[in-house]
This record gives structure tokens, C-alpha cells and sequence, in this order.
């Protein structure tokens, strides 16, 4: 069975493509170059997808710098040392608009180029921070319109699948299924704002989250923060 995986070099993706293979899957894994300030994260799922024996591994470049609108795309302070309540408060500056919609769409292009049935993400939808395209519902519904939009599925030579194996467990689930599948944690990047060296903040959400989902699993981050 062929899966197409979205890959970011992040904890979540890269258990994503973990658990895929753990299911037996031939995976190919896809990332993009859409003009984030952490582009390091692309460093990362290089060697996550190495490390996983991905079947093949593409960096598409999209440029939404060109729209801007996030902190992560446009010159806008990234949020720091935030509280649970804050990251509840609101869609936060960091939302990409439309991201997981593009990714998904160029996903299904190549699944059905690949003739494969199955598309992986690994959105959360417990501790995420208000991002709107990592809900059940669009990824439900998103399921709906690729058996309409392509030929395959037209067809009926293919039925698309988008698997979300994350989307109810919290960040420690998360790290303790990682662990469980051997994922080398240090092979893996969360940071949005990373010093010019790749050096995580530490104060980010992403971070943040990050840490605390490894605290509440009672196991130990690897990764050097700054802060």
C-alpha cells in the first residue's frame, strides 16, 4: 500500500510518518518550501524521512510570502511565553491561511499520480493552538472533495483516504507513541523562530507545547533550547 505523508521535520508529522510506516505502508513523503521563517524545519524532515525509510521524499516550493498574513510568512513578531489560556484564545498570528488547504490539495495530485489511496497528516485537534484548517471537520470535509476533484476518483479506481492518527491524542501521547516507534526525537524541529543556527527558543507555542508534551510523558527533549 502506497501513502503520501505531509512532512515537516516536526514532533507530529514525523510521528505521522512513523505510525504510517508502522502500518505497513510504502511511504512517500512530502514537504514544503513556502517561505517560512523556520525553514530549518525542511532540514529536518530530510533526515526524519532518511531515517524512516521513506520510498521518496519531495520539497515542493510554494512562495506564500506573497500573501503574507502570518507571523511565520511576513515580518510579524512570532508569540512568546504564552499560557495555555492565551493559546486557547483565539486563531493566533502564527495560522498560515489556507496552509493545510494547499498542502492537502498537492498531496492528493500526487497520490493520484502514485495511484495511492491514502494521504497521512498530522494535525492535532487537543493541544493545538486554534489553527481552523487542523479541526475534524475540514479534514472531513476535505475528504469529500477529493473523491469528486480527480480522475481516480471519478472513476472509481481510487477511493482517497486522509488519515489524521493524531488529531485526538494530546502532545504526551503524541511523544510516548514516537518513542514506542523509535522516532529519534533529535532528528525533529518545532521551533517557529529558531536563532540563525536552527536553535530552538524555547518560548514559542510550538515550543512550549513541545516541552510540556515531553514533561507530561515523563521523558527527557533532546533538543537545546535557548530558553
Amino acid at each position: 500500500m502506497k501513502a503520501v505523508c505531509l512532512l515537516s521535520g516536526g514532533l507530529d508529522s514525523s510521528t505521522c510518518l512513523a505510525i504510517a510506516r508502522g502500518n505497513g505502508y510504502s511511504c512517500y513523503a512530502l514537504s514544503f518550501d513556502y517561505g517560512q521563517r523556520h525553514k530549518v524545519e525542511l532540514d529536518a524532515a530530510a533526515r526524519v524521512a532518511a531515517a524512516l525509510g521513506a520510498e521518496g521524499h519531495i520539497t515542493v516550493p510554494i512562495n506564500l510570502r506573497v500573501f503574507g498574513g502570518s507571523a511565520l510568512t511576513a515580518d510579524i513578531d512570532v508569540p512568546k511565553s504564552r499560557d495555555a489560556a492565551e493559546m486557547s484564545g483565539g486563531i493566533p498570528v502564527t495560522y498560515v491561511p489556507a496552509r493545510n488547504t494547499v498542502f492537502l490539495s498537492i498531496a492528493l495530485a500526487w497520490a493520484e499520480v502514485l495511484e495511492a489511496s491514502d494521504i497521512f497528516i498530522g494535525v492535532n485537534a487537543i493541544d493545538y493552538s486554534g489553527y481552523p484548517d487542523c479541526r475534524p471537520e475540514f479534514i472531513e470535509a476535505f475528504e469529500r472533495m477529493a473523491n469528486l476533484a480527480t480522475k481516480a476518483g471519478v472513476e472509481g479506481r481510487t477511493r482517497v483516504r486522509i488519515h489524521t492518527p493524531l488529531i485526538a491524542m494530546s502532545k504526551a501521547d503524541i511523544v510516548r507513541t514516537a518513542n514506542s516507534l523509535g522516532l529519534d526525537f533529535r532528528l525533529t524541529h518545532s521551533c517557529y523562530d529558531p536563532d540563525a543556527s536552527g536553535r530552538p527558543c524555547g518560548l514559542c507555542d510550538s515550543c512550549l507545547l513541545r516541552k510540556k508534551g515531553f514533561a507530561d510523558a515523563g521523558l527527557v527533549d533532546p533538543l537545546d533550547y535557548r530558553a
